[in-house]
Parts: structure tokens; C-alpha cells; sequence
């Protein structure tokens, strides 16, 4: 195989004018849809994270504690789904995507009920222990992806994926900020009800809840299985039984695992031992290092928004802060979706990657500089300009994600394994976002009890801005490719 050095751009057109294949969009729209589950039902806790924090009480009214809760509340998800996605994704190599995925969307609706009905800090970390656990359907669903698409399609295929995120993104935050408290908030419909008052987030965790469940049998009725061979569970559990009592028979070398092995062996999953090439472990890298900073910056967002002024934040409610990550969730989407592919086609996954990931430096300068103005000139234009610029800037990191996957799918040994290549970067990403929530949600904490230190949540931010820039440069500029 010959190595090309011209620019990819210049190339690519031509090649996808003669291979180019049409998307199957009854399933990929499925797909779409089931995404959805995943950032409305994480989104729609944000709003009133801060303020459920406080009232139950663990922090004993010190406010300087409330991001530190509110970092272990978040971080214990993944801390679950750390110790499971890896053998989710291998699963669905074997049994099949579609019977994962309906394992994690109940997993999702259930654990959402009990996030709503918890009153101690113990039912809340159960209720994100349990939702974690079951579901590892963010590998999964990538993964049901690359199956239904091949090289000439793909990138079309994930310039699509921002509309369920815009969407989950918008309905999620609106949701959990305009339906918590409601007692208080709509008293004529629910100022009677004694058991809304006595779980003022029930209503807030129940829609994305219900929605959850309904997902769930558009997928049973709807969603066509995409691994091409499947093994029943059972089937798979006594074969598993088996290689224990016998001896194993002699594997083949896997010490040249970086390429892809030939025709016999690409329809069979590879062990996981094959997976670990220089190839994936740069796009796992890469992968994990996006997955710390992204929701680090993300955590810290609504926690510095809830915050008051004078202790380094913005002081805004509930309500307020639903509708800014609402209309941020619109515009993420509507840029992603006009401008993703054509960036892409222009410059190429590496320069989009990097310069998404380089977009943080000045997302996190922008915190400490709109706290300065809202202590000069109050809650006005300047500060909501502000915002908005940085929110804007933050958009660059989302396009990250859809690069970052791209170097994933083409780093697998063979389709086969897609299942457990996409779990283990996931793996990697769940492991970092169980330090990102806590570490970030400690250093703010940190700065707002000393205002010796109030940059410090900031100087470590940017380290880890820094650190995910210098791991791109280790990226190929052209994309990888199977031999």
C-alpha cells in the first residue's frame, strides 16, 4: 500500500464521488433518538444540583462545601460506570448492541426515580451508583454506528450526532430547572400536593425518567440488531464456564496486533490483550484527556453560576441557570450541525480536534473576568455578554468529541472489536470524569473559602487545558487506516 502526502482535503472529494454510500437513515435516526437519553437525564439534574445540595443538608449550611458535594455526587457515576463499560462493549460483541442498550435505558429510567425520591445524600449517590452501573450505552451506541456505516459515510454519520445532544442539552436543563420545586413555582397545579412538597425534584427526575422509559420501547419495537453474529447470553456464560475446567487451545500471535488481521479473523472479536496498539492507545488517550476537561469545565459551569457574587460566582437561581444552559444546548447543536462537516472537510480531523481543545484556554480565563464584572457593574449587559462569548467559545471543545471518535473507530483492529475498542476509551473517559467533577468541584471550594487562593480553581483548569493540547499533537494528521 502506497503512502500518500499530499493534504487530505485535496483528495477526499474525489474518493467520496466514487465510493460514496447512502446513510440507512431509518436506524441512524433510531440512534439519534436513543441518544437523547443520555444528556437529557444528565442535564436535567444540573440547574438544581447546587440547591438540592443544600437542602438536604449535608453541608450543615457552609456554603464553601456545596461543590464539593455536588463533585462527589457527579464523580460516583463514573466511578460505576468505570468499573462496567469495558465489559458492557465487550458484551455487545458477543450478545449483540441491542440487548445492552435496553439493559442501560432501564437502568437510566429507574435510577432517575430514585434520584427524585432520595432525601439523604446516601439515596442520591445509590440512585448515580445505579445509573452508572447499568449503562454503558455511550460505547455502545458509537459503536452501532461504525457497524451501520463504512469509510465513505462516517464523517456524514457524525456530523448528525450534535442534534440529539442540542436537543438533550436544551430539554434537559429546561426541564430540571422549571420543574423542580413546583409546589412553589405552580402553585395552582401542585400547591396541594403534599408529596411534591415533600420531594420538590421528583417531578424534575420523573419526565426524564418517563421519557427514558419510552425510548426504551422504541428501541424493542424499532431498533434492528447490527452485529452480524450473536451469541445468547447463556451460550456465552457456559462457554466462559468451559475454558475454566479445560485448557485453553493454543491462541494465535497477536504481537503484530497494530495491523488488522485478515478476513477469517475480522468477524470474530479479538481479545483484549489485541486491542492494546500504539494506534488505540493514542486515540484512547486523546479521548480520555478531552472526556477530564470536558466535564471538569462543565461541572464547574452551573456551580460558579449558582454561587454568590462576593464568594466568586454569579449568584443566579435555578430557573435562570436552566434557561442559560438551554439556550447554550441550542446554539452547541445548530453550529455543530451547519459547520462540523464543513470544518472537517476543510482542514481535517487533527487541526479541528486541536483547536477545540486549544478553545479552553479562553473559556476558563472568561470565569474570573466575569465574576470582575459583575462585581463592577452588577447582573447587567457587560456580564451577559460575557457569558455568552464564553459559552460560545466552549463550543469549539463539544466538536472534539465527533474527531475523537473518528480516531477511535479507525484505530480498532477490526470491526469486530468495535464494540470493545469504543469500551475501552470509554472505560479511560470514566475513570478521568470520576477526578474531573471532585477535582475541579475541590479547587472551587478551595478558592471560595480563601480569596488568597480565589485563582486557583482557575490555574488548575488551565492544566488541564494544557495537558489535553499537548496530547493531540500525537495524533496523525491523516486519518489511519486498515491494512
Amino acid at each position: 500500500m502506497s503512502q500518500l502526502d499530499e493534504e487530505t482535503p485535496l483528495l477526499r472529494p474525489e474518493e467520496q464521488v466514487k465510493i460514496k454510500t447512502p446513510l440507512p437513515w431509518r436506524q441512524l435516526s433510531i440512534i439519534l433518538f436513543l441518544q437523547l437519553t443520555e444528556p437529557v437525564t444528565a442535564q436535567a439534574i444540573a440547574p438544581f444540583a447546587p440547591q438540592l445540595i443544600r437542602d438536604i443538608g449535608v453541608t450543615h449550611g457552609d456554603e464553601s462545601r456545596v461543590a464539593y458535594f455536588v463533585g462527589i455526587m457527579y464523580s460516583v457515576f463514573y466511578v460505576a460506570q468505570a468499573l462496567t463499560t469495558l465489559q458492557w462493549n465487550r458484551l455487545s460483541d458477543h450478545v449483540g448492541r441491542k440487548p445492552v442498550i435496553l439493559t442501560g435505558l432501564f437502568g437510566i429510567s429507574i435510577s432517575m426515580f430514585l434520584f427524585g425520591l432520595s432525601k439523604t445524600f446516601g439515596g442520591l449517590i445509590l440512585s448515580r451508583v445505579l445509573c452508572g452501573a447499568l449503562n454503558g450505552n455511550g460505547g455502545v451506541i458509537k459503536s452501532m454506528m461504525i457497524d451501520i456505516t463504512d469509510s465513505s459515510n462516517m464523517a456524514q454519520a457524525y456530523g448528525f450526532l450534535p442534534i440529539p445532544w442540542m436537543t438533550g442539552n436544551t430539554l434537559g436543563p429546561l426541564i430540571g430547572g422549571s420543574l423542580s420545586h413546583p409546589a412553589d413555582r405552580f402553585p395552582r397545579l401542585f400547591g396541594q400536593s403534599t408529596f411534591l412538597k415533600t420531594y420538590p425534584y421528583f417531578l424534575a427526575c420523573a419526565g426524564p425518567a418517563l421519557f427514558t422509559a419510552f425510548t426504551w420501547l422504541v428501541t424493542y419495537m424499532l431498533l434492528q440488531e447490527t452485529v452480524p453474529t450473536t451469541t445468547s447470553l447463556w451460550s456465552l456464560i457456559r462457554n466462559k464456564c468451559r475454558t475454566l475446567v479445560h485448557t485453553k487451545p493454543p491462541q494465535p500471535d497477536t504481537s503484530n496486533s497494530d495491523m488488522v488481521q485478515d478476513s477469517s479473523d475480522d468477524s470474530k472479536p479479538l481479545p483484549l490483550r489485541a486491542l492494546m496498539t500504539p494506534r488505540v492507545l493514542i486515540a484512547t488517550l486523546n479521548y480520555g484527556t478531552l472526556a477530564l476537561l470536558d466535564i471538569a469545565l462543565r461541572s464547574l459551569i452551573p456551580v460558579f453560576y449558582a454561587t454568590p457574587v462576593n464568594m466568586g460566582g454569579l449568584g443566579l437561581d435555578p430557573l435562570r441557570i436552566g434557561n442559560i444552559l438551554a439556550v447554550f444546548g441550542i446554539a452547541n447543536g445548530l453550529i455543530q450541525v451547519f459547520f462540523f462537516a464543513r470544518l472537517h472537510d476543510r482542514f481535517g480531523t487533527k487541526v479541528v480536534y486541536t483547536c477545540g481543545v486549544a478553545s479552553s484556554v479562553p473559556t476558563i480565563i472568561a470565569f474570573p473576568a466575569i465574576n470582575m464584572l459583575s462585581r463592577t457593574y452588577g447582573i447587567g449587559a457587560a456580564v451577559w455578554f460575557a457569558v455568552g462569548l464564553q459559552l460560545t467559545m466552549s463550543i469549539a471543545l463539544n466538536m472534539c468529541y465527533a474527531c475523537a471518535a473518528m480516531y477511535i473507530a479507525a484505530a480498532s483492529p477490526n470491526r469486530a472489536s468495535m464494540g470493545a475498542t469504543n469500551g475501552l476509551a470509554h472505560t479511560v473517559a470514566a475513570c478521568v470524569r470520576i477526578i474531573g467533577p471532585a477535582s475541579a468541584m475541590s479547587m472551587f471550594s478551595f478558592s471560595v473559602r480563601d480569596p488568597y487562593y480565589a485563582w486557583a480553581v482557575y490555574y488548575f483548569m488551565m492544566m488541564l487545558g494544557l495537558l489535553a493540547i499537548g496530547v493531540s499533537f500525537l495524533l496523525p494528521r491523516q486519518m489511519w487506516t486498515r491494512s
